[in-house]
């Protein structure tokens, strides 16, 4: 029989390896315990700065009063700095100054690596919250219609920013993170394409939610749909029409379409399209302009135009559009209608009569003579009169 043995693996000795580090961290502090204890003294003054740093913080959070403003933002990432971060740092600062050995240099730059690392995702995390909250609440208090997609986007903010740190902390500490950063491409691929319909509304809510081309409580237009936004969600919106019913529709294609915002307009146009009989003196034409500026300012516009626009068939048309400062619809509507009322009083007054479609025929005798239409009335005679009576 042929005994064949093994390769023999190095062996990673935990129990020498600490004997070792507890070894020359004894020889150092009996060596260097002077400077050790000036060291420590620094790091412990460092330790209360970082601290009342972080108290400052949290003060920039109270002067915000609750809103999601600048302050609170700031104020909030700085309150959540770790006490382990602020131990870390301090001990990072006056390592060198204690001369310690390499073990303990190797330790101290792995622990505040790993702490600085996940300090800076937290960070991020808090401003990135503090943006969203910043774009929902406010003066724009209204659009907290996206809260239920608030909490989904936390967590995927969240997950995606420990991963990172995760993986840098690996990379670190000497692990190859290639494959592991190639699986959680291939895997994340895997999920977009399998959820694109419900990442493609998320991405359409976060362009509401920071574009805001609308917001809770407005008027918009959209296609052939005019109606009050009463909720928008993580998927869909929700739409109450001016008719009543409540339309749903997916936050991806309504971005699609043109939308117009009628809550956001600051003035109004109305058109009028006025008729005027061709019989009209020329004098009295000349006068319309002047006539309808007059009108429009009376009731608080401004007639953007006011005049002869084309010969129509069978009248002359004036095109008349007053512009009212005011963006809220029922406002001018009301003005519409004293406009209306006041152009027929004004035109009454002039003698300027609206033209109506109208057609006159007209007949030739065999020689071409033209036969008027309404020729002289003859007598009318009763059939049922007596003999004698004319």
């Amino acid at each position: 029989m042929t005994n064949k043995t093994a390769p023999i693996l190095p062996k990673v000795d935990l129990e020498t390896h600490t004997q070792s580090f507890f070894r020359d961290s004894t020889f150092w502090v009996e060596e260097h315990w002077l400077q050790i204890l000036i060291a420590s003294g620094v790091a412990f003054g460092i330790v209360l700065l970082l601290h009342l740093v972080r108290s400052w913080g949290t003060r920039l959070c109270r002067r915000g009063h609750g809103v999601a403003n600048w302050y609170a933002i700031f104020g909030r990432a700085v309150a959540k700095t770790s006490n382990f971060f602020i131990i870390m740092v301090a001990i990072r600062l006056v390592t060198t100054y204690a001369d310690p050995p390499a073990a303990v240099v190797t330790t101290s730059t792995f622990l505040f690596t790993i702490a600085a690392v996940f300090q800076a995702a937290i960070w991020a995390r808090e401003v990135i919250f503090g943006l969203i909250e910043h774009r929902t609440s406010g003066e724009d208090e209204r659009a907290a219609g996206l809260a239920s997609a608030l909490g989904i986007i936390r967590l995927l903010v969240t997950f995606v920013l420990f991963a990172i740190a995760l993986v840098m902390v690996l990379s670190n500490l000497g692990v190859n993170v290639t494959g592991l950063v190639a699986g959680l491409g291939v895997g994340g691929i895997a999920i977009g394409l399998a959820a694109q319909g419900i990442f493609g509304d998320l991405i359409a809510a976060l362009s509401i939610l920071f574009d805001r081309p609308f917001r809770v409580g407005h008027n918009i237009s959209y296609d052939q749909t005019t109606g009050t936004v009463e909720g928008i969600g993580l998927k869909s919106t929700r739409i109450r029409s001016f008719d009543g019913e409540l339309r749903i529709i997916s936050n991806r294609q309504l971005l699609d379409k043109e939308i117009q915002n009628i809550s956001d307009r600051n003035h109004i146009r109305l058109k009028f399209m006025l008729g005027v009989a061709y019989e009209t003196p020329p004098d009295t034409l000349d006068r319309i302009p002047e006539m309808l500026r007059q009108i429009a300012e009376a009731h608080g516009g401004n007639a953007v135009r006011g005049g002869f626009a084309a010969f129509g068939a069978s009248t002359l048309d004036y095109e008349y559009i007053v512009e009212m400062p005011s963006g809220d619809w029922p406002t001018a509507h009301a003005a519409r209608d004293r406009i209306a009322t006041d152009l027929l009083r004004h035109f009454t007054a002039a003698g300027i009569a609206f033209a109506y479609p109208t057609q006159t025929s007209y007949a030739a005798a065999p020689d071409g003579t033209i036969i008027m239409p309404y020729p002289d009335v003859q007598p009318v005679m009763r059939v049922d009169k007596e003999p004698g009576e004319r």
